[in-house]
């Protein structure tokens, strides 16, 4: 029954938006009713994002799909995630990308999802309670960061944690509007500059919360 819900998942997220198989292949790899939040279960498979509590929003499937797209993940070898929350955007990029690095700064909603990845044996997913705006040093350069969370801008020090040449996507915060922004590193600096489309994300926060 699972994957009969999230063939039509995926199916509808196609007809809003062109995926590639590799991605088509991850999201029908990931059951998303695992990462629900409990008494949301029955809209596992809509396009809708639900909350999950601590003011945080599990991205709606087609968001989700959309951000992994825009990140290009062909070729990449590592990729680092500001901003854990279900776990889910995760779970699909571990199905892409050998190394996944999530950090997450609410630690209840850090635990719920390495039950999560743990429940689905996932096990090239490493995460930490930590403030995302300072990234993951240890295991810097990556290859591609994507924020799960809108930032007013891209602090220096995930600049310096993503590879030459590599891929940073991020919704912006740009007056009154948020926007999906996509950057590529050139000598040590974020350039070719591409706006992607309008979106509505949970603010990146400072800090660290139970």
């Amino acid at each position: 029954m699972q994957s009969l819900k999230l063939a039509n998942m995926v199916r509808e997220i196609t007809k809003e938006f062109p995926i590639s198989p590799k991605v088509q292949k991850a999201l029908l790899s990931i059951d998303r009713e695992i990462f629900t939040p409990n008494g949301f279960t029955y809209l596992a498979y809509t396009l809708d994002a639900l909350p999950m509590g601590a003011n945080q929003w599990i991205s709606s499937p087609l968001t989700v799909a959309k951000m992994t797209e825009y990140l290009q993940c062909e070729g990449a070898d590592s990729v680092l995630e500001i901003g854990c929350g279900s776990g889910y955007q995760a779970a699909i990029l571990s199905c892409l990308i050998r190394r996944v690095f999530s950090i997450e700064r609410i630690e209840r909603l850090l635990n719920e999802a390495r039950a999560r990845i743990r429940h689905c044996n996932l096990n090239n997913i490493n995460t930490k309670l930590d403030d995302g705006q300072q990234g993951w040093n240890t295991y810097a350069p990556y290859d591609r960061i994507l924020f799960s969370a809108a930032a007013k801008e891209i602090p220096p020090a995930i600049i310096d944690q993503l590879q030459e040449g590599g891929i940073l996507v991020a919704p912006l915060q740009q007056g009154n509007q948020q926007i999906i922004t996509r950057f590529c590193k050139h000598n040590g600096t974020l350039s070719n500059k591409e706006e992607l489309e309008i979106c509505s994300f949970v603010p990146v926060l400072d800090g660290v919360s139970n």
